[in-house]
């Protein structure tokens, strides 16, 4: 979807969500990982990332409307997106190093690390704990909290209905240049 979004004004943001009001995404189930060589690891962070970029790189207004667990793949997802409201149920990270044994990509690191420092991302890895909704509204990581599902999805379709009204060519230039400033870092 993000690929293909049409530039001429009719469409103005895109919220992303997960499926229920349980989890926004819990990344990928464990279990396709037990046979997994190094080139089949590499090849899965390689197709990862291209979802992640195509986020990234989206044209317009991207928002993450977080309920419930955000994580592994998930918590890459919205760590792309440019707004992430959540619910008061977030558990947000990477819980790899517990339980796959492997390692994110250094475009995702590199992503996690721009958005809330090197300090937290090390933290989160190493340590595997998930975030809850009152330190990522702490350390930037979410620019709302909300108190359910319900109240996330609300307050993400209000912030896509205002910016409606905003000048689309604005947008996208911004977006561009601010992951131009991040990928020359």
């Amino acid at each position: 979807i993000c690929e293909n979004v049409p530039t001429d004004g009719s469409v103005k943001a895109i919220i992303i969500r997960g499926a229920g009001d349980k989890a926004f995404a819990a990344g990928t189930d464990i279990a396709l990982f037990k046979d997994f060589s190094p080139e089949k690891g590499i090849a899965y962070e390689k197709g990862a990332e291209r979802y992640f970029t195509a986020v990234a790189k989206c044209p317009v207004p991207t928002i993450a409307a977080i309920a419930g667990a955000c994580t592994g793949g998930g918590a890459g997802i919205a760590g792309v997106c440019d707004m992430r409201i959540a619910a008061r149920d977030l558990k947000f990270g990477f819980p790899i190093a517990r339980t796959l044994g492997n390692a994110l990509s250094a475009d995702t690191l590199s992503r996690m690390v721009n958005l809330i420092g090197e300090a937290k991302v090390i933290d989160l890895i190493f340590t595997s704990r998930l975030i809850e909704a009152d330190e990522a509204l702490h350390i930037g990581l979410v620019n709302e909290l909300c108190d359910d599902c319900d109240a996330t999805m609300e307050r993400a379709l209000a912030i896509a209905t205002r910016l409606k009204q905003h000048a689309p060519l604005t947008m996208r230039s911004i977006k561009t240049i601010l992951r131009r400033l991040r990928e020359a870092q």
